[in-house]
């Protein structure tokens, strides 16, 4: 019989996250699966490496792993091979292939990824910058962003935002309400991106509501009623037009998806500054 469930261990000598996306996008793939995923980061030592394959076999399962100490690896397979449980490198093939191609050897570092690089801070930037200027805040400074999102309440602005910020991108965002004026200098920026996202008046609404509910105040407002939510849709899909923003419909998209196309547009629009 097919299995519904399962557990799923992640093994990693740094934070557990190359590993734990990893995994997610291979989940993704399988409805109506349930993991419990066993997280196992900064597994560095023979000791905590011993304490990890005793867990394992109380909890057996499938094991991904980015571990790069050949000795405790090897403790980790051995382990898993005795318990006829799956156990995969999730980047192990990937650095061979590289260093064949290369023909230079890696050189085996935990959390090498993560060492304080000036990717790093300046990554550490741009999380600062789009806190500081999210829900259009501190609006006189959005000259200095890479990219600014417009677009109704409820439309994945911030964590859009974050997620680019992550990536690097000094990103702010600006809400869109009827009746109320943007920032002056929204309409005359040169260096960012501004991008304008909108939605279908039906999701928007029910998004919206849930909001309310979670914050248990009454849906009796303009907020989410359906006219007004579709005359905001409208006027601010016109906002976009008339000063030719891109657009994205954020309706069937993930915010990793909107992330994605953000960053083609950006790309064009330098490309665009580069050539004028």
């Amino acid at each position: 019989m097919p299995m519904r469930s399962f557990h799923f261990h992640l093994v990693s000598d740094s934070t557990g996250e190359t590993v734990s996306s990893v995994a997610r996008a291979a989940l993704a793939q399988f409805e109506e699966i349930e993991a419990e995923e066993h997280v196992w980061s900064l597994v560095r030592t023979r000791t905590q490496m011993e304490k990890v394959i005793a867990a394992i076999r109380e909890t057996p399962g499938p094991v991904l792993y980015t571990v790069v100490d050949k000795e405790i690896r090897n403790m980790l397979k051995a382990a898993c091979h005795e318990m006829r449980l799956p156990c995969v490198a999730v980047i192990g093939r990937l650095v061979a292939y590289l260093s064949a191609y290369l023909g230079v050897e890696s050189h085996a570092s935990p959390g090498r990824q993560h060492e304080l690089t000036e990717e790093y801070f300046t990554r550490m930037e741009a999380i600062n910058y789009a806190l500081a200027h999210d829900d259009g805040q501190a609006h006189w400074e959005l000259a200095q962003a890479d990219i600014v999102l417009v677009g109704p309440s409820r439309t994945s602005k911030s964590p859009t935002c974050v997620y680019l910020a992550y990536k690097g991108f000094k990103t702010a965002n600006v809400p869109y309400v009827l009746g109320c004026p943007l920032p002056p200098s929204l309409e005359g920026l040169k260096k960012p991106l501004v991008v304008g996202l909108t939605i279908s008046p039906d999701q928007l609404q029910q998004i919206r509501r849930t909001r309310l509910q979670s914050l248990k105040q009454e849906d009796d407002t303009n907020y989410v009623d359906s006219e007004y939510i579709q005359r905001e849709i409208e006027e601010s899909r016109k906002l976009f037009h008339k000063n030719r923003w891109p657009v994205i419909d954020v309706t069937r998209r993930s915010v990793e998806e909107t992330a994605a196309t953000i960053t083609q547009y950006l790309n064009k629009h330098r490309g665009r500054q580069e050539e004028a």
